[in-house]
């Protein structure tokens, strides 16, 4: 039999890994390079291309591309992504009190239209004026629109209208919030609606960028990308709805890690750059999280992997405290550039800089801290205040030092912001660089990182001692932090899926004694009660302490550092579809989803068409998102409580669930 190869892609907020897999031989080869952000094809072509050349396998091989991202859950934990229009259909503005829709707006503008559905579907009528007299002007400072109509789930009518008109004039991406969840509440599908339409620019430009790829080298095959549940869906299907990715990094290394370690039962810990995911593989299955995906603190409408991802990692920004007796070192959540790794790829212009403030007799606030863009294009950076603009002019695409480009106080909350929106980066000292020292890692330019340690231990205490001895014993307070952070956020996952969630290892005395095995009459424990399996390269440097502090076997499997990719081309493809049916008075069945409203005035012939539309509904959708042979499973959940011995149908749910594995290329 002729191998198959297939090829999976994981483009994390550090690294883009590649892994060319065979389904008899396994993996055959895998490799990594930098994540691009600018460019996001040259991180990928970096890693595709040695990939091939390991394997010395022809282009013609590949029968299947497969594609997973922690861009999208990186952006919406940094408070990233494009500026978004929302437009409200039959909500008023208290409506965004609710489920944090009006933090997560923050200062994108939001349209009010009357109009909007009842929960049997009849309508309320629309009226476009107020969104007639903003587009024209609205369409020149927002990237993309979302919109949501009250009880849109069960007559997407004006939501659709409204898409169409937006369309016409602004020509810009648009998402319904009907597209994303078949769930009622509609603040929390606004918001994901929201989320959704901030994210599609960029994961746009990743899809792109892989497309354009494997079109230059010659690979034609399908291409899919991982959703958050962990299942495949077609790549023209993940550009409308990028917020299904949310969580596909995660959810593809979840994939990856049964699959490597062969085991049914783990709590899986997967370290990056960025953020430290952590979820609970139950009997050879992901757990799902039942009321929707939380990231960046928000709570979504997607189904994904119950996943908590947490602002800690090798890149994690070092917050220093050295007003107490004892100095406190606090990783994350932000994400910085390493030294090492700027010194890397931009030389002298920091080296030169790290001793320059080396030699300064007083320590500067700014000492190791540069700034440089993102290199996203003009247009993302629209709609900047005055001041965000002149220092965003100030900022090239090499690092500027912090100590020479802030000139007053006010400038660090503007410099946030352009970080917050995802137009510049913070470069400074992390725990890469501090591994960098140790000897654990040595990919990027280890001088530049000692530099950095070198000028962090010229800060005192409280006592007024020196924070640390020696750039090594400084490097090591900064991995036992990491060290500790991580197991406070492992048992915090933990505790939360025991439903004990009210309990914060970072601020409870016990957990504190039992982690750190303090002495005393009474010993306290606490421990896991399965293996703690260590994903991301750097796990084999950072989880076997990790492991030990929490009593768990740690299980660090050989390809852990592609556990993503490996995921990304073993998964299924998946699809999902609710057909509702409600009955306003006696005798009339309302038939809604999988197409046009319908009345119906037997029970009997609803059912069964609600049954063949969620059918075909989910068959259509699985072959839209890349399935080649799907095959379906039918829910069906009736509320019809007995009223007075009568039998009162109050909702009826028919949910089918088509699955299969993705078409693959014959070439």
């Amino acid at each position: 039999m002729k191998s198959q190869y297939l090829l999976g892609i994981d483009t994390g907020g550090t690294y883009t890994d590649a892994v060319l897999f065979d389904e008899t031989q396994g993996v055959v080869a895998k490799a990594k390079s930098l994540t691009t952000r600018h460019d996001l094809a040259v991180g990928i072509s970096g890693a595709v291309e040695a990939v091939l050349q390991q394997a010395d396998v022809p282009v013609s091989a590949i029968s299947l591309v497969s594609l997973s991202t922690t861009l999208a859950t990186n952006a919406l934990v940094e408070g990233q992504g494009g500026r978004a229009g929302l437009v409200m259909i039959g909500f008023g503005p208290e409506d965004l009190k609710r489920d944090g829709l009006d933090q997560a707006l923050g200062s994108d503008p939001v349209i009010f239209l009357p109009g909007g559905h009842n929960v049997h579907g009849h309508e309320t009528p629309l009226d476009m004026t107020a969104l007639e007299e903003a587009l024209p002007e609205l369409s020149k400072t927002v990237s993309s629109f979302a919109v949501a109509g009250y009880f849109a789930v069960r007559n997407p009518a004006h939501e659709i209208r409204v898409r169409q008109r937006i369309h016409d004039v602004s020509h810009l991406p648009v998402t319904c919030s009907h597209e994303l969840s078949s769930k009622l509440g509609g603040p929390r599908r606004a918001l994901t609606t929201l989320l959704n339409a901030r994210l599609v620019s960029m994961i746009d430009r990743l899809v792109g960028a892989c497309e354009e790829f494997l079109v230059r080298s010659g690979i034609d095959a399908p291409m899919m990308v991982v959703r958050g549940d962990g299942a495949l869906i077609a790549a023209s299907e993940a550009k409308i709805r990028p917020i299904e990715t949310i969580l596909s990094g995660p959810a593809a290394s979840l994939v990856g890690a049964r699959y490597l370690t062969g085991l049914d039962n783990g709590v899986v810990s997967d370290i990056g750059g960025t953020t430290t995911d952590v979820a609970v593989l139950d009997g050879g299955r992901p757990r799902l999280d039942a009321e929707g995906a939380v990231v960046g603190g928000y709570r979504t409408m997607v189904e994904a992997v119950a996943m908590r991802t947490y602002g800690l990692g090798g890149d994690s920004e070092l917050h220093i405290n050295d007003r107490g007796l004892v100095a406190k070192l606090h990783l994350g959540p932000r994400r910085l550039l390493p030294l090492s790794l700027a010194a890397a790829t931009h030389g002298d212009a920091i080296l030169s800089v790290l001793e320059r403030q080396k030699r300064a007799t007083h320590m500067g606030r700014h000492d190791g801290r540069f700034a440089m863009r993102t290199g996203v294009p003009d247009h993302l950076a629209a709609g900047l205040q005055t001041q965000e603009q002149a220092l965003f002019d100030r900022i090239g695409t090499s690092p500027i030092a912090l100590d020479q480009l802030l000139t007053s106080t006010s400038q660090k909350a503007t410099l946030d912001r352009l970080v917050a929106r995802g137009l510049v980066h913070l470069c400074g000292l992390t725990p890469s660089d501090a591994m960098h020292v140790l000897g654990g890692q040595g990919q990027w330019n280890a001088d530049a990182a000692r530099l950095g340690l070198e000028l962090a231990i010229r800060m005192k205490d409280g006592s007024g001692r020196p924070i640390a001895a020696s750039p090594e014993d400084m490097a090591k307070n900064i991995v036992a932090a990491l060290t500790r952070q991580s197991a406070e956020v492992i048992l915090a996952a933990c505790l939360a899926e025991d439903g004990a969630g009210d309990i914060d290892p970072a601020r409870s005395q016990q957990i504190d004694r039992a982690l750190r095995r303090t002495p005393g009459i009474v010993r306290f424990a606490a421990g896991l009660d399965r293996a703690l399996i260590g994903l991301g390269a750097s796990a084999p440097v950072y989880y076997p302490a990790i492991a030990e502090m929490l009593s768990a076997e740690s299980a660090i499997p050989g390809d852990s550092d592609v556990a993503n990719a490996i995921g990304a081309v073993v998964g299924q493809v998946k699809a999902s579809a609710t057909v509702f049916i409600t009955m306003p008075e006696e005798g009339i069945f309302i038939i809604n989803g999988g197409g046009d409203s319908l009345r119906l005035f037997n029970e009997g012939d609803s059912f069964a068409t609600a049954r063949q539309r969620a059918t075909e509904a989910a068959l259509a959708q699985a072959r839209l998102n890349g399935a080649d042979e799907p095959v379906v499973s039918l829910v069906e959940e009736i509320d019809a409580p007995e009223v007075e011995g009568q039998r009162k149908l109050i909702e009826a749910r028919f949910i089918a669930t088509a699955s299969g594995r993705p078409r693959i290329a014959h070439h």
